[in-house]
């Protein structure tokens, strides 16, 4: 067994050898909490889930770290905007973003540090760098010299003469315009904490570094990020921890973006569709579905089509779950191993569109066993097929899914009795040969959202594509 992953640093997939044998250590940059997330703030969070899934599936004992950033400069700034403090601000989003990943089945992270919580981490890795002549005080700011670290930008693979700096307001006493900001001087009004050099809050970057320090060490094996994150933030991380003498991340790893019309989905460019909506229209195993199934370097262009295409797809799957279950008269558990084929996919740099085809063609197989009336092979093939939907967060039968959504839940009987009561009278109409009667109820039906299927057993429903 080898993994293999698209390090970053490396510009190609190399195998993964963890730093400790039969243990995984990760860091993912998590939420910046200054607004409810969007789907693609989303998908990062479910990558990695899916990720530590299959490092966990191979026996491996993961370590998960993902952040939030609970003070920034548009954190203070949706605070001035809206007359309220900045730390309600930042946990009333922190508690959404919560929320999002719970709908969509991630996992909760081993730790999620805020940084706000790690001022004193901080103080001490800037006392570090100054020491070692690698940053310096002025006017309250504490800056990185990035000349003074040679390896700088080998990550994003740009050329220092060229590096344009994004740079924050109040940023003065800068000694070259390219050095980045670790620590920012208190201004009136905006929350600070006490430093050798003054009040001041943190700058982005240097969080990170800090908490990874706390939580994985000198040297861990996986930061994990998306793709907007190489630079500033994960080149400017790289810099201050390895000058502060860390190795710091093996392996670098980031997943693509989702897009509206070609564009990054962003708060700033009007586009988001936020998850707190999404769950209310779909299902969040279908979001999963269709959030978690591309290659996590793969773009995803959003759109309503695309969603109705993952639902149509998820649903078939179902379905076959759902036939398999009812023939076998109860629950079937998940098989002790995925296909070979699956495996090998998700070895190759979690290759989930290829291991996906694995599962698809499982289900194919499983129905073909049901029309056979062949119930020890439609087994054989429900078990192998909860086995691989397990790894990818998306078997229907676990009981984090049991009350999917708002599309049914507690409702679920309710809806169940009304539909028998109308698929009654549609048996009672065949029954009398009235097929123009039977046609109309179940065309009826298929409007309403509900997908009728007649078996062996008699009639069955289940909520339809859109």
């Amino acid at each position: 067994m080898t993994i293999r992953l698209y390090d970053t640093s490396a510009r190609q997939i190399r195998d993964f050898t963890p730093l400790r044998q039969g243990c995984v250590s990760i860091y993912l940059c998590g939420a910046t909490v200054q607004a409810a997330p969007h789907i693609g703030h989303i998908r990062s969070g479910l990558n990695f889930d899916i990720m530590r899934r299959w490092f966990e599936y191979r026996g491996l004992d993961v370590t998960f770290v993902r952040n939030v950033t609970d003070i920034d400069d548009k954190i203070i700034a949706k605070s001035a905007e809206q007359g309220r403090p900045w730390w309600a601000i930042g946990y009333e989003n922190e508690r959404a973003f919560g929320d999002g990943y719970r709908a969509l089945g991630c996992l909760p992270p081993t730790y999620e540090p805020r940084a706000t919580g790690h001022i004193t981490e901080m103080v001490e890795m800037m006392r570090g760098l100054i020491e070692r002549g690698y940053a310096y005080e002025a006017d309250g700011n504490v800056y990185f010299a990035v000349t003074s670290f040679p390896d700088y930008l080998q990550l994003s693979n740009q050329e220092l003469d060229n590096l344009l700096q994004p740079s924050g307001e109040g940023e003065t006493g800068k000694r070259d315009p390219r050095d980045f900001a670790m620590w920012k001087a208190a201004k009136p009004g905006e929350p600070s904490w006490e430093t050798p050099w003054g009040r001041g809050r943190p700058g982005w970057h240097l969080e990170c570094s800090a908490m990874a320090h706390k939580y994985l060490g000198t040297v861990f094996d996986i930061h994990g990020g998306g793709l907007d994150l190489i630079f500033p933030h994960h080149e400017n991380e790289i810099a201050q921890a390895k000058a502060y003498g860390d190795e710091f991340a093996r392996y670098w790893v980031h997943n693509a973006w989702v897009t509206m019309s070609g564009e990054k989905m962003s708060k700033s460019l009007g586009n988001s569709v936020l998850v707190s909506e999404m769950v209310k229209r779909w299902r969040p195993i279908v979001l999963r579905y269709y959030l978690g199934t591309p290659h996590y370097r793969s773009m995803i262009e959003y759109s309503e089509e695309a969603l109705r295409e993952a639902e149509s797809a998820f649903a078939r799957i179902e379905g076959f779950v759902q036939r398999v279950v009812e023939k076998a008269g109860g629950v079937v558990e998940p098989a002790a191993e995925v296909p070979p084929a699956f495996a090998e996919a998700m070895d190759d740099d979690l290759g989930v569109p290829q291991a996906l085809a694995v599962v698809h063609t499982a289900v194919r197989q499983g129905n073909s066993a049901l029309a056979a009336d062949d119930k020890e092979e439609a087994v054989a093939r429900l078990a192998e097929v909860r086995a691989m939907l397990g790894v990818l967060g998306l078997d229907p039968l676990d009981p984090h899914w049991a009350n999917d959504g708002d599309r049914g839940g507690d409702l679920h009987g309710v809806v169940d009795t009304l539909v028998r009561m109308v698929l009654d009278q549609r048996e009672a109409a065949r029954a009398r040969k009235d097929w123009p009667t039977a046609d109309a109820i179940r065309d009826q039906l298929n409007q309403s959202g509900l997908a009728i299927e007649d078996g062996p057993q008699g009639p069955r429903w289940s909520l339809g594509p859109r």
